[in-house]
């Protein structure tokens, strides 16, 4: 999708993204960026769960969790250089 195409505007982000599933338990990576449709991180250091995975979401800036209880997101895409998207579902 060009971003001409982008349904939600993106905004830069530090944030610390917590990522949950029964299959890898826990990983803690960084946002690149972040709309309200979703998120995408960095997974450079970690294998990436495969496209239409559900997880569960923390996302934390420096001041605190953002969200207290885990938000559902699925993995929408994976680029070669470890970028990952996440909707929110």
């Amino acid at each position: 999708m060009s971003i001409e195409n982008r349904a939600f505007m993106r905004n830069t982000s530090s944030a610390l993204v917590e990522m949950r599933h029964a299959s890898f338990g826990s990983m803690t990576v960084r946002a690149r960026d972040l709309s309200d449709g979703g998120i995408s991180v960095d997974l450079r250091q970690h294998i990436a769960p495969p496209v239409g995975t559900i997880l569960d979401v923390i996302i934390s800036r420096h001041t605190g969790a953002l969200n207290v209880e885990p938000v559902k997101m699925e993995v929408r895409h994976i680029q070669s250089s470890g970028l990952v998207g996440l909707k929110f579902v």
